[in-house]
């Protein structure tokens, strides 16, 4: 088994052909056809088929490819550690991240990360746990820092803890609204969402809880940038993460309705797979993250 046939076999598995494999690759169809070829007559039995979806692992290719992603890790991993030894690149790191941790962890962790390794390559992928988490799944990020989803924790995935938070209702400095005290008060104001996540229904059961509809009257953005210029420009109303109401962005811009009802809380996690060891570049970013994260629950920023 050759380090080239698992390299060709999983780009075939996260492409979903042959043709998109070696466009990718920088090779040619015949080349990867031929190596997947051998590696199954190596290892006697099929591993991909083709559907009218496109070409899949089978059942015995989905057990090959939970060992050929750990083993493609490994590797990676090794390349970077001997670098430092050889002088090639000081190795990189990738990893997702929502808005709450974005805000108040993350330019702190990209700083210290900075003075340790300074000429490490890094990336950082901002967006909602459902774009985010498939991209740690099939490895095109190392690690990542979102919600954690409602209901059965996704396969494959570890999620630890970080920060708790709660959803808090947020408006412009001087808002006509700002001093209501009841979601009854707000229902008939126009409100802000991002666009389909878990903070609407969440919302939604709230305001369900204290006997009262929905609001009907709700603009849906698709970034997060949208929604706090128009939150700190207009009349318009939003439920944020209470955490970002005391970063620096937010002070003096936004401000928190202190409504009665009780609001929906969530916790803020780190998802790395279980199938696969992190990085040493991964592993560092990683530590300095959880440093950050528990100074923050310590010193109890939410107050």
């Amino acid at each position: 088994m050759r380090i080239s046939q698992i390299r060709f076999f999983l780009a075939v598995v996260d492409s979903g052909s042959i043709r998109a494999a070696a466009r990718k690759l920088g090779v040619s169809s015949p080349a990867i056809t031929k190596s997947l070829r051998q590696l199954e007559a190596e290892l006697h039995t099929r591993l991909l088929e083709r559907t009218q979806h496109g070409v899949v692992p089978t059942p015995a290719g989905r057990s090959f490819v939970v060992r050929a992603r750990i083993v493609q890790s490994e590797l990676r991993q090794a390349e970077e550690d001997l670098a430092q030894f050889t002088g090639g690149p000081a190795g990189s790191v990738g990893f997702g991240t929502g808005l709450t941790l974005m805000f108040l962890v993350v330019p702190e962790a990209l700083a210290q990360f900075r003075r340790l390794y300074p000429d490490a390559r890094v990336r950082i992928v901002e967006g909602m746990s459902s774009a985010i988490l498939p991209m740690v799944r099939d490895e095109t990020l190392d690690f990542a820092l979102v919600v954690r989803p409602v209901g059965k924790p996704e396969p494959g995935l570890r999620f630890r803890p970080l920060l708790h938070d709660t959803l808090a209702i947020a408006v412009r400095k001087g808002h006509p609204l700002r001093n209501e005290r009841s979601l009854l008060g707000l229902m008939d104001a126009e409100w802000l969402a991002l666009a389909p996540n878990w903070v609407t229904p969440a919302l939604a059961r709230v305001f369900s809880a204290a006997g009262l509809k929905a609001p009907h009257s709700v603009t849906h953005c698709d970034t997060f940038i949208s929604v706090f210029a128009l939150l700190a420009t207009t009349d318009l109303i939003a439920a944020i993460p209470r955490r970002l109401l005391l970063s620096p962005f937010a002070r003096g811009v936004v401000q928190q309705v202190a409504v009665a009802e009780r609001m929906p809380s969530f916790t803020l996690c780190l998802v790395t797979r279980t199938d696969a060891p992190l990085t040493r570049m991964a592993s560092a970013m990683v530590k300095i993250v959880i440093a950050i994260a528990r100074q923050i629950a310590r010193h109890g920023n939410a107050e």
